[in-house]
């Protein structure tokens, strides 16, 4: 391992298998790394369907056994992109056995999990990241920098909501992010850790408490014979779907500031509806991910006759990110958030630096997930994190 490349090997190959693949493709010819990234081999346990991926996505080899994977000597780097019933196990072998690792998010479906990989990651030699890409969108980036800079003052409310609609029509089949034991929960670990992290991200602040509730509007679903959504086909067969469609809650931050939180896959119309607001003393805040590369700020230390929300354009040379692309005003789109994310990986790699968001960060994220159902289910007022 080492030298002057680093060899990817990435376990998994559907959504997102093709969106990280085109980050790997791309970072090394947009941002100097200081090394070479290979693509060195993609796994699944479809033969047939690996191999085409591996073809499609421009990786080197393909692999059925990630174990395989993990044990080649030229691999320095995993990339996780499985179902969340398997991130433990992958990650803790790939750093067990030496590898930097970078896992898709959530981290785990427990908090039992996280916290095995969380200790796995502390003790590793090598590195370890969440795949919280969201993070990497310039203007909450540039967000983050303003409340840094204490542009806010005192941060009083956190406004958070993540809405889809792709699971309304009841004829919808029964994919893998509807069963418990494969996804370890719906909208709330699916959408809602996003906005979770988000909001910790951009605040520097920990939510401490939460009141939730937790909402499965249809309760049985057609089977099928393939569990990827965009391969699913449907069946006179029906199975239970066992993961909530809607979560909701308040929350209180270390901070002082309240917050609320909503993450549903049936707001119709809806088709990746991320948006955060957060309003403090000085200024408010607030971002929607389908107009990504805006950040919309109020100043509230001006005079009222003037003072009103303005719309940033966050595509200037010195925003965060923006210096390997374009002129400003050339927007980014989704897939660059996931090379911003390679980028600084691959950066904490070469020069020694630990990651974030960490294993921990997303220990913090999944006990939050896991507080929320807790509260739902014991229809609890407030249940501590």
């Amino acid at each position: 391992m080492g030298g002057s490349s680093l060899g990817v090997g990435m376990i998994g190959y559907s959504f997102m298998g093709a969106v990280h693949s085109h980050a790997w493709r791309t970072v090394g010819r947009v941002f100097d790394l200081g090394v070479d990234v290979d693509m060195r081999v993609i796994c699944g346990r479809n033969e047939e369907a690996v191999t085409a991926a591996a073809a499609k996505y421009g990786w080197q080899s393909a692999e059925t056994d990630w174990r395989a994977v993990i044990a080649r000597d030229d691999i320095d780097i995993i990339d996780v992109c499985t179902p969340g019933s398997s991130h433990e196990e992958i990650a803790v072998a790939a750093l067990n056995a030496g590898k930097h690792v970078i896992c898709e998010k959530p981290l785990a479906n427990t908090v039992a999990e996280a916290e095995r990989m969380a200790a796995a990651a502390q003790a590793a030699s090598g590195k370890s990241m969440v795949a919280f890409n969201y993070r990497r969108v310039p203007a909450l980036a540039y967000a983050r920098e303003l409340v840094r800079q204490g542009r806010l003052g005192r941060i009083f409310h956190v406004r958070a909501v993540y809405l889809q609609d792709w699971i309304i029509d009841p004829e919808f089949p029964l994919v893998w992010r509807l069963v418990k034991e494969e996804a370890g929960s719906g909208a709330l670990g699916d959408l809602g850790a996003h906005i979770v992290d988000a909001a910790q991200f951009v605040t520097g602040s920990q939510i401490t408490n939460v009141s939730g509730e937790l909402r499965t509007f249809i309760d049985e679903r057609p089977l099928v014979g393939e569990t990827h959504l965009l391969e699913a086909t449907k069946s006179a067969e029906r199975g239970k779907v066992t993961v909530d469609d809607a979560a909701l809650f308040l929350a209180n931050f270390d901070n002082g500031a309240v917050g609320t939180f909503e993450a549903t896959r049936f707001a119709s119309g809806r088709k990746n509806g991320m948006a955060i607001e957060v309003n403090g003393e000085k200024a408010s805040l607030r971002f929607e991910f389908e107009s990504m590369n805006e950040l919309w700020v109020h100043d509230h230390t001006v005079d009222g006759k003037d003072a009103g929300f303005r719309r940033v354009m966050v595509t200037e040379s010195d925003h965060p990110y923006v210096e390997g692309w374009w002129p400003p005003g050339h927007v980014l789109g989704y897939d660059h958030t996931f090379t911003h994310e390679f980028r600084d990986f691959v950066l904490d790699i070469v020069n020694d630096r630990a990651p974030e968001p960490s294993f921990a960060d997303g220990l913090y994220v999944q006990r939050v997930l896991d507080a929320v159902e807790r509260s739902a289910q014991a229809q609890s007022v407030r249940t501590n994190v």
